[in-house]
């Protein structure tokens, strides 16, 4: 019943943030106000008034003629402190521009795309599918490589005592997905299985036939599959699943992983001391990284500049201090892009008949 219903018409995929959509944080000011005012004009008082910068900077307040922009970021794996691991990117773009950044963490990849789309937000840390569903509202101002490398890879895993061979072996089981906008943690999987002749029914938007599905992060969704008996198989991001998988077999399933994949250096690395093994079940494709993106709507002189400081960022740019005891940053830099690099994740969509036109 659903083949038919998928096959005659590409279905309307909605879903709302829910109460809270964009969580309010108190603004990552960077350098504070020294380094924000640094610049050869000052804010001296009277001449900051006559001209270039006035005062159309983001939606949020403005400190001293500064124009602010609110940075939107969106949440791939619970256990990360994300406004911690971008304040080297927030401190960056105050020193190369004359700026005040301000952060809010989405509660969903849903709620990132929303606080954009109701202009919440001036700049965004954004998944590959919303940028697609964005597409009438958003900029894509660069494509974000990690040690080298553009593109990443979604695995589905099991754990070794499961009796899971293969994608085929999960009929009727569950299975633990990331948020239903990941790209590597379900809407690629979901076509994995799919051509692995498994029934996906109305997934990810209403219930698989031929499986259980829940969701959550990559982290969550990793942990579960561990600490569960219910739960045959994750499907994540290989940068939360390759520790805990042996390198070989990476090795022997993709070649593409071992010579693209900023991943597999540190196959298997977390395996001794967490006490955790995965075994793959399947890689996919390569697929292109989470883009940073700007509001198409954001009318200020600033918004050029910080987009020409994202492109021209470096890795010791975004590196913390040796102080500093969370995770870093997980890309090196940003290559110049634009909504053609996203080709592959609109094929995606169209294999599972979704459309995004009416998220917002």
């Amino acid at each position: 019943m659903s083949d038919n219903r998928r096959s005659a018409n590409r279905r309307t995929f909605i879903k709302t943030a829910g109460a809270g959509g964009v969580v309010a944080l108190a603004g990552c000011s960077g350098g504070g106000g020294g380094d924000g005012s640094d610049g050869s004009d000052g804010s001296d008082g009277s001449d900051g008034s006559d001209g270039s910068d006035g005062s159309d900077g983001g939606t949020s307040g403005e400190t001293d003629d500064v124009p602010s922009a609110q940075f939107i970021l969106n949440p791939a794996e619970a256990d990360v402190e994300i406004e911690q691991q971008y304040q080297p990117m927030f401190e960056y773009l105050e020193s190369e521009v004359e700026v005040e950044i301000e952060s809010d963490r989405a509660a969903s990849y849903t709620a990132t795309l929303q606080a954009m789309r109701n202009e919440q937000g001036e700049i965004a840390d954004i998944s590959p599918s919303a940028v697609i569903a964005g597409e009438d509202i958003l900029d894509v101002v660069g494509v974000r490589v990690a040690y080298g490398a553009a593109r990443y890879f979604s695995t589905t895993t099991t754990t070794p005592d499961s009796g899971i061979e293969s994608l085929s072996d999960l009929e009727g089981e569950l299975i633990y997905m990331g948020d239903i906008l990941s790209v590597s943690g379900t809407l690629v999987p979901l076509t994995m299985l799919q051509n692995a002749g498994l029934d996906i029914g109305n997934a990810p938007d209403g219930d698989a036939n031929d499986f259980d599905a829940e969701y959550s992060d990559h982290t969550t969704a990793r942990e579960q599959m561990v600490q569960r008996d219910d739960v045959m198989a994750a499907t994540t991001g290989a940068f939360s699943s390759a520790p805990y998988v042996p390198q070989e077999q990476f090795e022997e399933m993709s070649q593409d992983f071992v010579d693209i994949s900023a991943e597999y250096e540190g196959a298997g690395d977390e395996i001794e001391s967490s006490g955790t093994e995965l075994q793959l079940l399947a890689v996919s494709d390569p697929i292109p990284r989470a883009p940073l993106a700007t509001r198409s709507s954001w009318d200020a002189p600033v918004k050029a500049d910080i987009e020409e400081a994202i492109l021209n960022v470096t890795e010791d740019d975004l590196s913390h201090g040796d102080d500093y005891d969370g995770e870093p940053l997980w890309f090196t830099g940003v290559q110049e892009g634009s909504i053609e690099d996203y080709a592959p994740i609109r094929d995606v969509l169209d294999q599972l008949g979704l459309e995004f036109e009416d998220l917002s």
